[in-house]
């Protein structure tokens, strides 16, 4: 069940968090794995060698998947490395804690380009090879304020998040035709190294006590991914799945 075997899989900003665990979980059902980050902040190498260590391929490729020139480099790499792509997980993402009154221009078209013209920039590349061969699986990792908003200020991240579902669709309307699915899956409050690292433990007791079923896991949202992305998911398209232990009900 959920088994990916012979599956090439992009995860964008998979250096870390939800991104890495995604890759890992992709990983243990089968699938080889492009990693992506802008940066060299965090070393990839573990990673690889996790991945390699469930009998999988590893490439990390650096690029800014905000940047048509850096994006259309990095498919022609994974063409020169695998010569095909199935799964297309739209991961990457920032925000920052700013309100609308402090929120420059700059800022505004930061948060857009890294979270949204991401998405359109590796779906059109994505598309182009996912409809040569009549297949592919193209998730994006929206967030639960897609539905609610944020609680305080991060309009830019909120607005990125709800045009993914959009996005999400529409796309699925354009790529049923060629055997290729579109879906998105929106997490709540997960426990990361970044929700540790910004949050002292008394602030993420707090948090727990907020959702029903308590802080989420990266492996909650990586599991919702492999489904997706299985043979099994086959018939859903255009669909969010909400990954938030009850915080927001729709």
């Amino acid at each position: 069940m959920f088994e990916l075997n012979g599956k090439v899989a992009l995860v964008t900003g998979s250096s870390k968090g939800i991104g890495k665990g995604i890759a890992l979980r992709l990983a243990g059902a089968g699938a080889d794995i492009i990693l992506n980050s802008h940066t060299l902040e965090d070393d990839p190498e573990p990673t690889i060698r996790q991945i390699e260590a469930l009998g999988r391929k590893a490439l990390f490729i650096r690029a800014d998947v905000a940047s048509e020139s850096e994006v259309a480099s990095l498919f022609e790499q994974i063409d020169g490395h695998f010569g095909r792509l199935d799964i297309l997980v739209n991961n990457a993402g920032t925000s920052r804690s700013e309100s609308i009154a402090d929120t420059e221009l700059e800022s505004w078209r930061h948060i857009i380009d890294t979270n949204l013209t991401s998405c359109f920039l590796c779906s059109k590349q994505a598309m182009d090879r996912m409809i040569r061969r009549s297949f592919g699986r193209i998730i994006q990792i929206s967030s639960v304020v897609a539905h609610q908003g944020a609680v305080f200020g991060h309009v830019h991240y909120a607005a990125t998040k709800s045009g993914m579902l959009g996005f999400t669709k529409s796309l699925a309307r354009t790529a049923a035709p060629h055997g290729i699915t579109v879906n998105a899956v929106a997490p709540g409050i997960i426990d990361t190294e970044l929700l540790r690292s910004t949050h002292g433990q008394s602030r993420l007791d707090e948090l727990s006590r907020t959702v029903p079923l308590g802080l989420g896991s990266v492996d909650d949202v990586a599991a919702a991914v492999v489904f997706l992305a299985s043979e099994e998911a086959r018939y859903l398209t255009g669909t969010t799945i909400d990954v938030n232990g009850g915080l927001y009900y729709r």
